[in-house]
Formats: C-alpha cells, sequence, structure tokens
C-alpha cells in the first residue's frame, strides 16, 4: 500500500483520513520516498523541506485523530510555485540574478494553503522570471519531463509540473500569464486550470497573471480551488467573493454548443498529432450530444509581436540600473531576447501594450455563440529538455503560446488535460475555455471529458 500513497487524489486522501484507514504521516513519508527516487533525474523541487512537512503531517494526524480537522486539505502534500512567496524562504524567480533574502510573509495562495491544513513538501522550480515554456532556469538545475528525460516538461510551472506527473503528491500551485499552467500541463498529461483572471488572489497582481492548480484529476483542481479562490485583500484586481459550488461537478453535455479552434492565426503550425488528439477530443463531445462548429482563429502575428514588444520592453525597464555583473547572471536566452539591440519608440511600446486589448477583445468576441471553445494548448507534441521553448530562438520568444495567451489577457477561464498520445507515448493536451468567469463550468465540462475519453495510460515511474 506504501507504494500506492503518492499515487491518490486528494479526495481520496481525505476520505481516507475520514474513515481512519490512512494517516497523514504514513502519506507524507511515502511521497517524501517518492520525492527521493524520482528527484535526482526530474530536479523539480526548490527548497525542499522534509522535517517541516513530517512536522505538519504528525500535526494533522492530530487533528484528525481528535475529530477536528484544521481546514479543507488538512494533511494533503502540496508543492508552491517559488515564486509564490512562503514565510521565511527566499523567492530567485528562477534567476540567478536575483538578491535573496526570506519571504517576509506567505503570498495568498500559500496563506490559503497553510490556513486549511495542507503539508508544504516544497517549492516547485521555475525559469528566469518566468518567462519560457521551459525547465531551463539559470539558477535551478534543469527540470526534466517525467515521460522522458530528454523531454521539456513545460514552463513556467516546470517544477510543479514535472512533480504532480511523477507523484510528489496530489496537489501542486502553479502561475500563469501567457500559458504557465496550462503548456507544462499538456506537455505532462495533466490537469492545469488557469483561473478566471482575480478568481484567485495573487501578490503582486499584474494584467493577465493567475495562480492556479495542477494536478492529476479535475476533481483535485476544483477542490484546490475551492481553497485558492477565497479572498485576499493585498489582491486590488481580485474578484468579489463568490459562493461558488466547487465539488459539484455534473453537467449534462448534449446541447452546449462548443467551438473547435484548430488554429491560433499566429505562431507555430499545429503538428498533426496534436490537431488529431484535439479532433478526436471533439468528436467525443460531440457523440455526446454536444453541437461543435468550427471557430476562426483571432490572433495575428502583429498582435502578438506586440506583445512581445511590450513585454520586452517592459523587463528592460525592470533591470535599468542594475550593475553588469547582475545582469550577467541571468540566463542567455533571457538576456538576448530583453537586449536584443533593437530601438523600441514609445509609441510602439504603447501599440505594443494595446495588443493586450486586441487580445481580450477578440477573445470575447469569439465566444458570443459558444459555451465553450476546445483548441490545443501547444502546437507541439514535446521539444528538447535543454531548449528554452520550441522554437529556442530569443527572436521568436511567443511562436508557441496563440492558443493560450489570449485568454490570460481576457481573463477568462481556461484549463488543459490530456486528450491522447504521440506515437512514442508522449501525453497531449487539449484546452477547453470557458466564457468570462464560469471557471465552474470549464471543470464541469473537464470533468466530463474525464469520464468520455479512452482510458488513459499509466502514469511514467522511476
Amino acid at each position: 500500500m506504501a507504494t500506492e500513497l503518492p499515487d491518490l487524489t486528494a479526495v481520496e486522501l481525505l476520505d481516507g483520513y475520514r474513515s481512519g484507514d490512512l494517516s497523514p504521516v504514513a502519506v507524507t513519508e511515502a511521497v517524501l520516498a517518492r520525492i527521493g527516487a524520482w528527484e535526482p533525474d526530474l530536479q523539480a523541487l526548490y527548497a525542499p523541506d522534509p522535517a517541516t512537512a513530517l512536522a505538519q503531517a504528525k500535526a494533522a494526524e492530530q487533528r484528525w485523530r481528535r475529530g477536528e480537522p484544521q481546514g479543507a486539505l488538512d494533511g494533503v502534500p502540496v508543492t508552491i510555485k517559488e515564486n509564490i512567496a512562503t514565510e521565511g524562504v527566499p523567492v530567485p524567480l528562477g534567476t540567478a540574478a536575483t538578491e535573496l533574502a526570506p519571504a517576509p510573509v506567505d503570498a495568498p495562495p500559500a496563506a490559503r494553503l497553510r490556513e486549511a491544513g495542507a503539508v508544504f513538501l516544497a517549492k516547485t522550480t521555475m525559469p528566469d522570471f518566468g518567462m519560457l515554456t521551459s525547465g531551463l532556469s539559470s539558477f535551478h538545475p534543469l527540470t526534466r519531463n517525467p515521460w522522458r528525460l530528454d523531454r521539456n516538461p513545460g514552463g513556467s510551472s516546470a517544477g510543479a509540473a514535472a512533480a504532480a506527473a511523477a507523484g510528489y503528491g496530489p496537489l501542486h500551485v502553479g502561475t500563469d500569464i501567457g500559458g504557465s499552467i496550462r503548456l507544462p500541463a499538456g506537455l505532462c498529461g495533466l490537469v492545469g486550470h488557469k483561473p478566471s483572471f482575480g478568481r484567485v488572489p495573487v501578490d503582486p497582481p499584474f494584467l493577465g497573471r493567475v495562480a492556479g492548480p495542477i494536478t492529476r484529476t479535475v476533481a483535485d483542481a476544483a477542490l484546490l480551488m475551492s481553497v485558492l479562490a477565497r479572498p485576499d485583500d493585498r489582491d486590488y484586481w481580485s474578484l468579489p467573493p463568490e459562493q461558488i459550488p466547487w465539488r459539484q461537478l455534473d453537467i449534462e453535455v448534449k446541447g452546449l454548443r462548443i467551438g473547435l479552434q484548430e488554429e491560433a492565426g499566429a505562431g507555430l503550425p499545429v503538428e498533426p498529432e496534436v490537431l488529431a488528439a484535439v479532433r478526436a477530443a471533439a468528436a467525443t463531445f460531440e457523440a455526446a450530444g454536444a453541437i461543435v462548429t468550427p471557430v476562426r482563429s483571432f490572433l495575428t502575428q502583429e498582435v502578438l509581436d506586440g506583445l512581445d514588444r511590450f513585454w520586452r520592453t517592459r523587463f528592460a525597464a525592470d533591470l535599468a540600473g542594475w550593475p553588469k555583473e547582475r545582469i550577467a547572471k541571468i540566463l542567455p536566452y533571457i538576456r538576448d531576447w530583453v537586449f536584443d539591440g533593437s530601438e523600441v519608440d514609445s509609441l510602439a511600446v504603447y501599440r505594443g501594450f494595446a495588443q493586450m486589448d486586441v487580445m481580450s477583445a477578440a477573445a470575447t468576441r469569439a465566444f458570443r455563440e459558444y459555451d465553450f471553445v476546445l483548441s490545443p494548448v501547444c502546437p507541439v507534441v514535446s521539444f528538447g529538455a535543454e531548449q528554452a521553448s520550441p522554437v529556442d530562438d530569443p527572436a521568436k520568444p511567443f511562436e508557441h503560446i496563440g492558443f493560450t495567451v489570449p485568454f490570460n489577457m481576457s481573463g477568462q477561464p481556461s484549463l488543459s488535460l490530456n486528450a491522447g498520445y504521440s506515437a512514442d507515448g508522449l501525453p497531449i493536451g487539449v484546452q477547453i475555455t470557458g466564457k468570462r468567469f464560469d471557471d465552474i463550468g470549464v471543470l464541469r465540462l473537464a470533468r466530463a471529458f474525464e469520464q468520455l475519453r479512452p482510458e488513459q495510460r499509466p502514469w511514467p515511474t522511476n
């Protein structure tokens, strides 16, 4: 039984704690053993703290024995992406250029997890400043994909996805500003939910930035959302508190209007195996009674390039005044992207910023006739572990985010889950996106697909 404990879902663990059949201490010990077996290869973790995790598990076990669990996740192991501050742990932001200092307080997602009684296993790795779809970092060792160690787990929530696929416990929290939850979830065969903008409070807030779950099941993602979505006034863009029935995941598929988007309109073309998996998912919904019709692409290369100009200029402004020796520590790919030698005038920067609104309006208009839209998550099945992105060219940094980034700008909830496998056994994600604020609808449709899709292959083992 001990070897199976790390693969149990959070829902199953809580049921076991409630009945007395499972022990938070035994579960945590088993997960730590799993980490010990995988971590030399994966390098998914930052600042692991087994002693504190075991102490938290022992406290949770005593609470369960008294029949007084602390919260909705009491005794459940979790990991937290390293850019989400946890008290006392430095926040390197994935880069060797960060001047490390212990975080003074928990950021909102970490605070909600601690209040809920979760067992903090470790932080998880990310690339420099979270600006790559990759496990490549100047601060952390290279993070790899458990499905195949020569493959990339994606990013920027690279360690979170690798940890989830390898069974480092059931619950993992990532962040997403252009696809950083959904892309690694898709490349690692997981459920990755990008909540509506403002649904999960974050600190510091920024346009398009969210925190959300990376899990193996939709039910676990919904459970984690029930905790993360609680209010925190540090996020001045957060949505008003709302009573959402997160655990009620049933939905009637028949009659739903589902759009099928096969092309992003910009960036890389979709590989045939990815397109086949997404079309198969659409056919599954159609067979269940949904009305599936094509959706035209609404992104353009001009819009994607404008976003590139704005984000690049923003980073250059953030780094202005840094000494040369500190900038030299940044990953070369990121340095080359930010300081590419081209002059960008103020008008071009503003026009780049304006593309965020262009994307938001276009994405929202695309949903006028649909309840949900299906699309690829990433246009490619996979890419090499050492690459910074599928293109691996700092002059073309966003060619792979055409399906994901528009919904950061529009604030719509969007989720990746596994739709199939490539000929060589790598997972392929499908993206489900809903109308603004309809997080529960997206989770419900994803749960329906979990029940309708073919049986999944076993998770990778060390």
